[in-house]
């Protein structure tokens, strides 16, 4: 599931001096949506480049009522066509300015947004009782983003709202902290797919954009595999990869001469004699080397180049992601470090010689230069072949 995070930037919140700055917060924090009254929506296009939701807020458009009128009305050039997604619900039924009966048991109709148009349809809807859960499921029965803010939060109907329409549209859950964005993400263990944060704190929109990322992030099983053989192995083209983010002691990537065991090798984070340290670089092995890659495939060394993004792990299995910054091939001389692992299979790689590069070993971050027979290093192994990079159901032999 690929989370999202809206920030709300309406004229509920403030002036446009006051909406700006929640907007340029968003944009420097990596903010996927703004949602923003139609009037703003050229003003936000001029600030940078994010998703703009609009609240449709003409008082022709509900989300009950098809008016003809309407219809005709969402034909025009005006600023909400700029939108990348219109939604409706503000100012009718959806903020209960148009009060729903307590039995309601209608459905929400939006058909006034059914155009030929290159944006998404999506509605509002304040939980304000049973009869508002009723009608956000029948809204999201037509709506790409069913945007559900609670007055007086609470699970319950958030996870109502997960079980019943969680499929059928992007549900967007209102919070105002990125502790409130975490427990959306994670309830009924499926989470909801965005929220919609209400916040002026530049921290807490931040904050908010971290929780998305964790939320999304693969989690490895890790495991170790015995040192078989350590052998000089001449000289090869060895590859540098120099990512854009400072990585931590405990980070590094997987890499490996064959893409079903993939070793451990340390970020350059640690002090020594004879380098400096180099918090965002991995010493990665030979160009034929496969590196693991944040979508749980694999590339070559040889094919990395600025721009690209390779996955960072942790050794307790986290991920994340980091931008290359660069490529450094040069000729060195390597070992060949051949490993058995828990199940029998045979893997091996080539990394450097040299005290600098270190791997993940049982008894603590080792040099290669300090491996020897019989010890453990961390490995992440998947038996499974690969083609182009993607796991294949097929028998391909590596050795």
């Amino acid at each position: 599931m690929t989370r999202s995070v809206w920030v709300k930037a309406d004229d509920a919140i403030g002036d446009w001096d006051d909406r700006r700055a929640r907007i340029t917060a968003a944009l420097e924090s990596g903010v996927d949506w703004v949602l923003v009254d139609e009037n703003d929506v050229e003003r936000v296009r001029e600030l940078g480049d994010i998703n703009v939701a609009a609240y449709r807020t003409d008082g022709d458009v509900t989300l009950v009522d098809d008016i003809d009128d309407a219809e005709a009305d969402s034909n025009d050039d005006g600023p909400v066509a700029q939108a990348d997604a219109v939604i409706v619900g503000k100012g009718g039924e959806g903020d209960a300015t148009i009060d729903l009966p307590e039995d309601f048991s209608g459905s929400a109709d939006l058909s006034t947004l059914r155009r030929d148009g290159d944006f998404d349809r999506g509605a509002y809807v304040r939980i304000l009782g049973k009869e508002y859960e009723r009608f956000a499921e029948t809204a999201a029965e037509e709506a790409d983003h069913t945007v559900v803010v609670g007055e007086d939060w609470t699970i319950i109907p958030l996870e109502n709202l997960i079980a019943r329409i969680g499929e059928e549209t992007d549900l967007v859950a209102g919070v105002t902290s990125a502790e409130e964005a975490k427990t959306a993400f994670e309830t009924l263990e499926i989470g909801a797919d965005s929220v919609l944060l209400d916040s002026d704190d530049p921290d807490e929109i931040r904050k908010t954009v971290e929780v998305r990322d964790e939320a999304e992030r693969e989690r490895l099983d890790l495991e170790y595999a015995e040192v078989v053989a350590v052998e000089q192995a001449g000289s090869a083209d060895r590859v540098c990869v120099d990512t854009g983010n400072l990585l931590e002691h405990e980070e590094g990537m997987l890499v490996g001469s064959m893409s079903r065991g993939l070793v451990f090798v340390h970020a350059e984070t640690a002090e020594s004699p004879y380098v400096a340290s180099r918090p965002f670089r991995v010493n990665a092995g030979a160009v034929h080397a496969y590196v693991r890659t944040p979508d749980g495939g694999t590339k070559y060394l040889a094919e990395l180049q600025s721009g690209d993004t390779v996955q960072i792990v942790g050794l307790e299995g986290s991920t994340r992601e980091a931008i290359v910054g660069r490529v450094k091939i040069e000729k060195r001389p390597m070992f060949r470090i051949a490993l058995e692992t828990e199940s029998g299979d045979r893997i091996e790689t080539l990394l450097q010689n040299a005290e600098t590069i270190k791997v993940a070993a049982a008894k603590g971050r080792t040099a290669v230069t300090d491996l020897e027979a019989g010890d453990e290093i961390l490995i992440y192994y998947e038996d499974t072949a690969r083609h182009f990079g993607e796991a294949v159901e097929e028998s391909i032999i590596e050795k």
